[in-house]
Formats: structure tokens, sequence, C-alpha cells
């Protein structure tokens, strides 16, 4: 850590501070595990369930969403470190009937493809294929017709199929379901005794409800607990104490060494997987500069940092690692203007103990530059996603609909879209629009999208890490 910090933790200060931003910004319940000096401070506030009443507490669960994926990482990168995996060798080598809709693109999906988000598969292909221990399997052969977002290594376009893929590697090279494996291999050897990928393995624990409703309302419990199905453990279903989220990523800033001194990953795994794989044309949606081997990277104003975001139905998970000044942050939420309180929150927490000053919220400038949308208009399509660009009164306008396994997730986004930027790269134009009115949930206050021209003349907009096509 940097001399002029310090490792002080005023467990009080920051109390009263979690209780503030958390009835600010109506979200229900909240916990925040902080580790600064080699210790771990673990704080609650607000409740678990608004019909219920009771109080989230330190030791409650929530659900992580996506931040599983980094669970997901460090066993196939265990797995490659043993010599049982080459990331850079096709995904067949390891999964025979491997297949996707375009057939010439699956020689080019690597693990190491997977891992940073550059395979091209996508993200939103939700398949309930049952409770049973062959529930990967049975998805990862449903998914072989899901068209893909982009061709293997040309961009960056988050997907959840992808780690669902690398969830089914992993139970074929050690005998065990995905489940099973990070109990034995992550869990138990980091003593995270209150984290779990199963739903009736959360009844033992307190458990946070998903709360939803309109920015500026107190949310309402949601209708469901949770509507991914086993199938979406990978990618997406880690329920875990915010301190165990601490711990778990506490052996990565230790080297891969567990609190008892066994080595997890070695220290160069650990180094890989920080390590820069592709960059993000979007650099808002999850404050990410760049993707490594499964963490999300940051660029604090010069300052390195990795991590990682997550989303349920109702609940969100926020992870950042400081490494040069020993510092984790996990916060752990069940409705609201979630992103607003993790916004706050961190930017004070991450400038006090680590010296870091995030980036601004994402906005458009006081005046705009003049970019015309008609060569924009039209309609995007990805698996689960429908995105629709138009101009009305000589504004731009943006529809953003879920259909398909996704249907239920959330109704369509309506947004305006105001021009923020235009850049050429290389051979690559990068436009970007802010949208409005979407949400704390999806953004501080406006929404980033990009639209990108690559070399070939294809067209992609890319919302939330995920790029479409155009379609029309």
């Amino acid at each position: 850590m940097p001399s002029n910090l310090t490792t002080a933790f005023d467990t009080a200060r920051w109390q009263a501070r979690l209780d503030a931003l958390r009835a600010e910004h109506r979200v229900p319940g909240a916990s925040l595990a902080v580790l600064v000096g080699g210790t771990v401070h673990e704080l609650a506030s607000g409740v678990l369930h608004r019909g219920t009443g009771v109080e989230a507490t330190t030791d409650s669960v929530f659900q992580l969403g996506s931040i599983a994926k980094i669970y997901t990482a460090t066993l196939v990168m265990q797995l490659a470190e043993a010599g049982e995996l080459d990331l850079d060798a096709p995904v067949t080598d390891v999964l025979p009937d491997f297949s996707v809709a375009d057939p010439e693109a699956v020689q080019g999906i690597t693990v190491r493809r997977l891992l940073s988000h550059t395979s091209g598969l996508t993200c939103d292909f939700t398949l309930d294929t049952g409770r049973g221990d062959d529930c990967l399997a049975r998805y990862v052969e449903a998914a072989k017709g899901v068209a893909l977002d982009c061709p293997p290594g040309t961009a960056l376009s988050y997907s959840g199929i992808g780690y669902n893929v690398l969830g089914r590697i992993i139970e074929v090279l050690t005998g065990l379901t995905w489940d099973e494996a990070l109990k034995q291999r992550l869990f138990e050897p980091l003593g995270l005794e209150r984290t779990m990928t199963l739903p009736e393995e959360a009844l033992r624990f307190r458990v946070a409800m998903g709360h939803l409703g309109e920015p500026g309302q107190d949310p309402e419990p949601a209708p469901a607990w949770d509507l991914m199905p086993r199938s979406a453990g990978p990618y997406g279903r880690v329920i875990a104490s915010a301190g165990d989220i601490v711990r778990f990523a506490r052996m990565h800033l230790d080297g891969g060494v567990a609190p008892d001194g066994a080595p997890v990953l070695a220290p160069g795994t650990v180094a890989a997987m920080q390590r820069r794989e592709a960059d993000c044309p979007d650099k808002w949606s999850v404050s990410a500069d760049g993707w490594g081997l499964g963490w999300s990277l940051y660029d604090w104003n010069g300052v390195r940092g990795y991590g990682h975001d997550g989303a349920s139905i109702g609940q969100y998970a926020y992870l950042r690692v400081a490494p040069e000044a020993g510092v984790a942050i996990a916060l752990t939420t069940n409705g609201g203007g979630a992103r607003l309180l993790y916004a706050e929150l961190f930017r004070e927490l991450l400038d006090e103990l680590a010296g870091v000053r995030m980036p601004d919220a994402f906005a458009p400038p006081a005046v705009p530059p003049a970019v015309e949308l008609a060569p924009f208009a039209g309609t995007y399509t990805r698996a689960g996603v429908v995105i629709t660009i138009s101009e009305h009164d000589g504004a731009g306008r943006l529809v953003y609909e879920f259909v398909d396994g996704m249907k239920d997730f959330s109704p369509p986004i309506e947004a305006e879209l105001v021009p923020v930027s235009r850049a050429v790269s290389g051979t690559t134009t990068e436009t970007v629009f802010a949208a409005s009115g979407v949400g704390a949930a999806f953004s501080e206050d406006w929404m980033p999208v990009v639209f990108t021209t690559m070399a070939d003349g294809s067209h992609y907009c890319c919302i939330g890490m995920r790029a479409a096509p155009k379609a029309a």
C-alpha cells in the first residue's frame, strides 16, 4: 500500500454512510465487505425483504449474478495450470461435439477467447434444461444453433453461453458437476462457508429477496426469488455473503494462496488472469477499460484495478480490487437505485483507502456534438434481444426488448439518444450515444449505446457490453 494511505477503517463512520446512501437511493437492503490492511470488515443495512421486514446482516447471502463468472474462470485456470487444458486450443479438443451455428467459426473458438468474451458466442440465451446433473451438457447441445454475435476474435461481446461452455469443460475434465467442482476446489479450500450455488443450499441462511420498481420509488418484492435455471450456474448462479466475496478476492490478491497457506493458484496464473486480453469499446456500462481472463479490468485515472459486476432479478452485486493498495470491496444489494449506491460509496471508499479516483459518471457533454442518426437507424438482433433505433421529431429513439427465453426478465426499455462522441480507431469507427431514462439499475443516469462499424463494413450496436449485429 502506498505510504500516504491508511489501513484504518472507521466502522462507525462507514456504517452511517452505508445507511444514509442506502436510504437515499431506496435500496431495501445491502451488505458491504472491505479488505484493507489485511483485515476484512463487514457491514449491513436495511432489510432483506420489504414484505417480511427481515433485517439484513453481515452473514446474509445474496445472488451474485455474473460475478459467478470469476469463480468459473478461476477453476478453468486451475486446470490450465495443471496442464489439463490448453487455453489456445479449440474447445473441440475437450468437447469434440461442440458446435455453433456457423460451422466455419468452430475452430476459432478457444478457451482463452471464452474467458475474455472474444469468442463471438452470445449472452442472453437462457434455457431451462432441468435440475439434473446433465443440465450443462444439455444446454451446450441446445446452444449449437444459436447465432454468433460476431466472428471469433474480432470484438469483445459479453457472453453467457461462453461461460456455460467453460462450465461444461470443467465437468468433463474433473468428472464432477460444476457445482461440486466449485465446492471441492474453491469453496472448501478457501473456507467460504457462506458461498453456494443451489437455492436449496441457500435456505440454511438469511437470504435476500430481490425488489423491483420504478426509479425514485420504494421497490416491491419481485414476483419470484430467481428466474435462472440450474444451467445458468457458470455464468450467473453463485450465492454468497459480501464477506465471502472479499475472502475469495483475497486469494487473488495474495498470489493464489488460501488462508492456511495452501496454493489454490500459482502466482503466475493469478497474474495471467489480470493481464489485458481485449479492449472494451464500451468503457462505462461496467466501468471496464478492458478484459482479462475472467476479470473486468479498470483504469482509474492511471491506477490499475480489477473486479466484476453481477445482477439477477432485483439483486445487484459489485466487486472491486485495488491490488497496489491491497484493498478489495464487495457490495451486495437487493433492488432500488443499487448502481447509484455503488458508485457513490465506492468512489469514497476507493479514494480514502486506495488513493483511487474513479472516473466521473457517464453522461453526454453540455453541448452534444452533431451526429447524424440515420446511418444507425434499424433493427439489431442477438439471441434474446431485439434493439430498434429510430428517429422521431429530430431526436433519436431506442427500444430494447427482451424476447424468447429472456422475455420475462424485464419489460422493454425505451430511451432517447443524445450524441456523445465519434471516433475512428484504425479501421473501426465507434459512435457513442447516451440513452436517458433507463433507470439506475442499468446505469447511474445515462446508459451508453455504442455503434461500431468494422473493417468489413458490418455494423453493431453495443449495449451492456453485448454486441448485436444489424439485421435490417
